[in-house]
């Protein structure tokens, strides 16, 4: 009687692992990224760069700080989008819709939506 150890053949014909991603190397001290408003690949650029020339497709970026954009969510897809404030509208980068930005689709900058909260002082 032949054991189960003995009846392993190691995995089915085909299969493959599945690869670890890698992790991007870090960028340099004074370097930032951002993704091409066109063609969506990760551009690097010296920080303080007011704007970004893609190599891939040549579009110029323009690069906003985090103070400086808002968000919403495209009025037909979803999909969260970007946009520098004081924008009356935007249009989506995946289904192309034109999304108004009204007050009621407004959302607090990147900035603010990830700071922390300040605690409570405490009373004496």
């Amino acid at each position: 009687m032949q054991s189960q150890q003995d009846n392993d053949d190691g995995p089915p014909p085909g299969w493959q692992p599945i690869p670890t991603p890698q992790r991007p190397p870090p960028l340099p001290s004074g370097f930032a990224q951002m993704v091409c408003g066109s063609c969506r690949r990760l551009l690097s650029y010296p920080s303080g760069a007011k704007h970004v020339k893609c190599s891939c497709c040549q579009t110029v970026n323009i690069v906003l700080e985090a103070d400086q954009v808002g968000q919403v969510k495209c009025g037909s897809c979803t999909l969260l989008l970007m946009y520098p404030y004081g924008a009356s509208q935007v249009r989506c980068s995946s289904c192309r819709f034109v999304t108004e930005i009204g007050a009621n689709n407004k959302r607090p900058p990147w900035s603010v939506q990830q700071s922390k909260p300040i605690p409570p002082k405490a009373s004496c």
